[in-house]
């Protein structure tokens, strides 16, 4: 028997009690790591507490594909392994800010996913528990946005009783054949 099998037959009170204690072992497994992170859908940020007076000609910092490292130069680094999903190179950045904080920015390849973990051998999230902030119909690119823009009429015109948009765009290419076709007669015509 899985562990989600045990999870849907706990009751309301056992599984609110099973997520606390999931995530204080979760809050203490990433306080443990030496450095924090933060997520959205599209990018990671990573914060690297580095020793007071740290300038950046002072760290060796490594951003590939799959790989980041950040050390200070000639030291075993602070963080170091495979990334638990690519990024984007050439649009990831790093920089120092107050000589003692690296902060990295990792922009996510695959932007419709969760990280479970910045590097592949740390502790994991659980990403089904993550609650996105609201997001703004501008924050979303053209297409996505006029998907949901078409979803959003369409759900207003059913609870109105009124045509969707694809069954406005079928009577409205019906009418054209209609007035292109005069001579035939549609009065018995069923059109679903």
């Amino acid at each position: 028997m899985s562990a989600t099998d045990d999870y849907d037959k706990l009751s309301k009170e056992e599984r609110e009690a099973r997520d606390k204690a999931d995530r204080e072992r979760e809050a203490a497994e990433q306080a443990a790591l030496p450095y924090s992170w933060t997520q959205q859908l599209g990018d990671v940020d990573i914060t690297v507490p580095v020793p007071k007076g740290t300038r950046a000609r002072d760290l060796a910092v490594v951003i590939q594909k799959k790989k980041l490292s950040v050390g200070l130069k000639g030291k075993e680094p602070i963080m170091s392994g495979e990334l638990c999903k690519d990024v984007k190179v050439d649009e990831s950045t790093w920089t120092v800010e107050d000589q003692e904080t690296v902060l990295i920015h990792l922009e996510k390849v695959n932007k419709q996913q969760w990280w479970e973990n910045v590097l592949t051998h740390h502790p994991k999230i659980d990403t089904t528990k993550i609650q996105p902030e609201n997001s703004k119909l501008s924050d979303l690119d053209g297409e996505t946005r006029g998907m949901v823009e078409k979803m959003m009429f369409d759900n207003q015109q059913k609870q109105m009783g009124k045509p969707t948009s694809d069954e406005l765009k079928k009577m409205e290419a019906l009418k054209k054949f209609q007035e292109a076709h005069p001579e035939l007669d549609f009065s018995q015509a069923k059109i679903s």
